[in-house]
């Protein structure tokens, strides 16, 4: 590989980073707070509102049933009227993150379910309010499900940026598109490949790491 090449390599990658990471922050801070209203609204929550618990849940299941690339395309008005283009790394942001939240929600919302329901019952019979229950119970007993499901949606987030950049979005899923497929330089396309698996299996012994830890607590 040229030195030009590794050049771009090394571009390319901090940009897929820059998307994952900024899209996965996105999905985590508006992510969590949908798959806590779900649980706290569902039947025998604490806070139980069927109207919105359905609600909710369909707008959640409707963006998570359209294909992200669809979406991509879909978001392209929404992204220029936030960043003002519909090309780049910044541009590629605003529909991963978009399509990442509702994902996310539901994984977050899985791990909260499983919180033994004794220990809001107990804080219940001690008078704790909802927010003392879902501060002091919900989220600290959830929190390795949380941290692992979050570890699952940047793995997803990495597949999705690679698969922004046939829109020309940037990142490594832009130069395997460019380089290695349409110039057919295959030495590109096997690199491109290396550093993603190299990415994910980093991204994922981390977060296994981390979660081994919080269970330790």
């Amino acid at each position: 590989m040229t030195p030009i090449m590794l050049e771009l390599l090394i571009r390319s990658l901090w940009e897929t980073i820059l998307m994952t990471v900024a899209s996965g922050v996105i999905s985590l801070v508006a992510g969590l707070p949908l798959g806590l209203a779900l649980v706290v609204t569902a039947r025998g929550g604490i806070a139980e509102n069927l109207w919105i618990n359905r609600g909710l849940g369909a707008v959640i299941n409707g963006f998570r049933s359209v294909p992200f690339i669809i979406l991509l395309v879909a978001l392209i008005p929404l992204t220029r009227l936030i960043v003002g283009t519909a090309l780049g790394t910044w541009a590629a942001i605003v529909p991963l993150a978009i399509a990442a939240t509702p994902y996310y929600a539901r994984i977050a919302e899985v791990s909260l379910r499983e919180v033994d329901r004794g220990l809001i019952d107990a804080v219940r019979a001690m008078g704790g309010n909802r927010w003392t229950i879902i501060r002091e119970v919900l989220v600290p007993e959830a929190l390795p499900g949380i941290v692992a499901g979050f570890t699952v949606t940047l793995v997803t987030l990495i597949g999705a940026s690679a698969m922004a950049g046939a829109i020309g979005a940037g990142g490594l899923g832009d130069l395997a598109i460019r380089y290695g497929y349409q110039r057919f330089e295959t030495s590109v396309m096997i690199a491109v490949v290396a550093v993603l698996i190299v990415l994910v299996c980093g991204i994922q012994w981390f977060g296994d790491r981390l979660v081994a830890k919080l269970d330790r607590r």
